[in-house]
């Protein structure tokens, strides 16, 4: 077993249990080739419940600071996230996501960039619209619906592929990009919660 699919069995046997999550769409979810796999962020929590939930591993841009804490920043490393500087264009790490992406693995973003204090949908960043743009990357929308409360239901919910055709004809901005898959994940919340 990878140290991924031991994090990932470890992950699960702790949150599963206290936050009962019910999956919805993972048929949606391509079983090959690069995936952008963007969803909301509500709590600290997201990225193990994303990992846990998505149907195949989960490379995650992370914030650099982490990869500073001890243990921690180890344990990340090991089940592929790889660092970003928040704020700032950070070439290294768009460069990373799109190898990710030509590589056929998927990749994880939280396009809002931190977590919604309110829980409500934030504006995303141009990130995501520039890896979905930049790449042949399917790309799939994830709603995280909580709030996260011990022995209440979490739903994790996995939309339809977002249909890109029109925003690379028409060379739409990395911004109105970023935002149509906004819209998407903004309905499978409205849909879903």
């Amino acid at each position: 077993m990878t140290f991924y699919g031991f994090a990932r069995s470890v992950c699960n046997i702790v949150l599963a249990p206290i936050y009962r999550f019910e999956v919805i769409g993972r048929e949606n979810f391509p079983s090959e080739g690069g995936v952008l796999l963007c969803a909301n962020h509500i709590d600290a929590l997201d990225p193990p419940v994303v990992g846990i939930t998505a149907p195949r591993p989960v490379h995650f841009m992370a914030k650099e600071e982490l990869f500073n804490v001890p243990v921690l920043g180890k344990i990340i490393s090991n089940v592929h996230a790889f660092p970003v500087k928040r704020g700032l264009s950070d070439r290294e790490a768009l460069r990373k996501g799109l190898s990710v992406l030509k590589e056929g693995h998927v990749l994880g973003l939280f396009p809002e960039g931190t977590r919604s204090k309110t829980g409500e949908l934030g504006k995303g960043l141009a990130g995501a619209g520039f890896f979905a743009l930049r790449s042949n990357a399917v790309v799939v929308p994830c709603a995280i619906i909580g709030p996260y409360r011990p022995f209440r239901k979490l739903k994790v919910v996995y939309g339809k592929p977002i249909d890109l055709t029109e925003a690379k004809s028409t060379k739409m901005s990395t911004e109105e990009t970023t935002e149509l898959i906004m819209d998407a994940i903004r309905k499978l919340i409205n849909t879903y919660k």
